[in-house]
């Protein structure tokens, strides 16, 4: 990586006067068509630990300032924006049913399988994953390998403040229909959400699988069976339930990836 570059959008970020020059348009623009192959990520993981590339979340915010507003047609239909959509879907390797929509800087490896759904710039989606009917993959979300993002789900975009982390689906995990996953919650490989599920910055993720409850935030512990469920909580007018997430089991890491996905989910009687 330049770090030229990564110098440029630092500055222009603070001073945004600095967009008037060319030398800046041309590192926003180099930073996002990294984004938009691959080469560069808003988030990695290194030695186990997720790190934010705040740099490039950057670059995607002053990318829309740059940008002009156009016209986009695609048959009868027409666009107006300022960010083009993704295109040559052939030679990268990825299937795209119709209006399924794709936003130029995000990533979509080989591979790939997006039914009508909409994954926005910045975001990453890895190799074998499938983005589903009326499922949304937002700014700057990551998507690891094999995983499945049922119908409906909306995994939420984080772009503001800059040193938040985006929303993280580790590989091989199973997102069911309809579910809410946002504001940098890190979902652990090869766990399994339940429909309905929904999980933000706040919410409580509850083991219930011993004597105890144990507690979670902003993240599921990797192979977790989750369903939503609710806590009892007291206000002034009363106690009342209160939405949560509740771990109920772990898949067994023997089973096949590929089948394990509904089997954990009939396992512990779980609606997809």
């Amino acid at each position: 990586m330049d770090l030229t570059i990564k110098t440029i959008i630092d500055a222009a970020y603070d001073n945004r006067s600095l967009l008037k020059e060319n030398k800046t348009k041309e590192a926003i623009f180099h930073a996002v068509d990294l984004l938009d192959k691959g080469l560069l990520r808003i988030a990695e993981k290194k030695k186990g630990t997720w790190h934010v590339n705040e740099w490039l979340k950057k670059a995607v915010i002053l990318y829309f300032p740059i940008r002009e507003m156009e016209v986009t047609e695609v048959g009868p239909f027409e666009f107006h924006d300022k960010i083009p959509l993704k295109k040559n879907y052939k030679a990268l390797g990825v299937r795209v049913v119709p209006h399924a929509i794709a936003r130029y800087g995000c990533y979509i490896a080989p591979g790939v399988i997006m039914m009508p759904s909409y994954v926005n710039i910045g975001s990453f989606v890895d190799t074998g994953s499938m983005v589903d009917t009326w499922a949304t993959v937002g700014s700057c979300a990551q998507i690891g390998k094999n995983v499945h993002i049922s119908g409906g789900v909306g995994i939420g975009g984080v772009l503001e403040p800059v040193q938040n982390g985006p929303v993280i689906i580790e590989d091989n995990c199973f997102i069911g229909s309809r579910s809410i996953v946002v504001e940098g919650v890190i979902v652990e490989e090869e766990a399994v959400l339940g429909a309905n599920v929904v999980i933000t910055n706040s919410t409580k993720i509850i083991d219930v699988t011993q004597e105890q409850p144990i507690e979670f935030k902003a993240h599921i512990p990797a192979r977790s069976v989750v369903i939503p469920g609710t806590y009892n909580k007291i206000f002034n007018a009363g106690t009342y339930g209160v939405p949560c997430a509740l771990i109920i089991g772990k898949r067994s890491a023997s089973t096949d990836k590929k089948t394990s996905l509904n089997d954990a989910l009939r396992e512990f009687n779980v609606a997809v």
